[in-house]
């Protein structure tokens, strides 16, 4: 056996504790492969699948939980903090809030199996408030189902391996390669997507202090001032309730489907809480799609547009919501 092959399996359990709650404490190392690696080597009797199971639900419950009780205390401020280590932000925080609403704690059944939203799910739990109690339990059964998928995929490979003694040979060899080098690869991707993604962000979206003139020129003129939109989720609203001077609030998915109903003779300005604007210009991009040119995301968001010392004014709802889609045209012909 290989000496890094032989080191592995020695510190099999240690090496996939600690890789595991590293990824799951938020810092971008994907940990599939390892499950995947001692998957296969149970097949070779080499490790215990039950023990290395262990290790990996203990690490997601001491991960979880702690970011469970920072996300109670904490709320928002944690999930700013979580985005920006996160290579799948654009949709980490947005998205998972979206299952929240929709789902409740069913959404930790599947949470670990979607990049961005696994680390963000446990913060927003405790953020809603859901019992300690239902969200160990959900959490659990969520990292079971996530764990055992990847060892049992790794132990038919295994058991396929075992079948072809030179292939089994071959294997052996170059088992730490291949997991290194699966590592690396989706490290890249994720780096790669992330960057092309902010890149077009970066290139469409408009500094608070342009937004502010043109607002302060509409009125002057008479004409019709920008459409903005806040994207913010409900939960988003509980720190600062307060919008942009003329905004209206429709939720991403909401604004994507009833796009016929955005203005086209005029700009169309989104923003939110994400950190680099990930949510309003992923939107500004899918509604550049359909045909919208003058859409972009606010630089900074509403966070950007505060710190710049910019008017923000009360909501005409008292209760923090999505705007209904009903209303949304009506908030069109409001702002025109």
């Amino acid at each position: 056996m290989p000496i890094a092959l032989e080191l592995f399996v020695k510190y099999a359990y240690l090496i996939l504790f600690v890789w595991v709650l590293v990824e799951q404490l938020g810092i971008p190392v994907p940990s599939i492969p390892l499950l995947l690696t001692a998957g296969t080597l149970s097949a070779t009797h080499k490790l215990s699948a039950f023990v290395a199971l262990l290790c990996v639900l203990a690490a997601c419950m001491i991960s979880d939980s702690m970011w469970y009780l920072l996300g109670r205390s904490y709320g928002n401020k944690v999930l700013k903090l979580l985005c920006r280590f996160s290579l799948e932000a654009s949709t980490c925080v947005t998205k998972t809030e979206g299952y929240f609403t929709k789902r409740g704690p069913v959404t930790l059944l599947f949470a670990k199996f979607v990049p961005g939203l696994s680390t963000v799910a446990a913060p927003i739990a405790g953020q809603t408030g859901m019992p300690f109690g239902r969200f160990i339990l959900y959490d659990l059964a969520g990292s079971l189902i996530w764990a055992e998928t990847y060892l049992l995929a790794g132990r038919f490979f295994g058991d396929i391996a075992k079948k072809s003694a030179p292939f089994l040979h071959v294997l052996s060899h170059f088992a730490v390669l291949l997991v290194a080098l699966m590592v690396v690869g989706i490290f890249m991707y994720r780096l790669i997507k992330q960057r092309k993604f902010m890149a077009d962000v970066r290139a469409r979206r408009i500094e608070p202090e342009e937004l502010m003139a043109m607002i302060d020129d509409a009125e002057k003129t008479g004409d019709s001032p920008p459409f903005i939109v806040d994207l913010r989720h409900p939960l988003d609203y509980l720190p600062d309730p307060r919008v942009l001077p003329g905004a209206v609030r429709v939720g991403p998915a909401e604004l994507g489907i009833h796009s016929d109903r955005i203005p086209r003779d005029r700009d169309v300005i989104l923003y939110c809480t994400c950190p680099s604007e990930e949510t309003s210009g992923k939107v500004a991009m899918q509604l550049h799609k359909m045909g919208i040119d003058r859409v972009r995301p606010l630089k900074g968001g509403f966070d950007g547009w505060k710190v710049a010392g910019l008017p923000l004014v009360a909501y005409k709802d008292d209760v923090p919501a999505e705007q209904p889609l009903v209303q949304l045209t009506s908030a069109i012909s409001q702002t025109t």
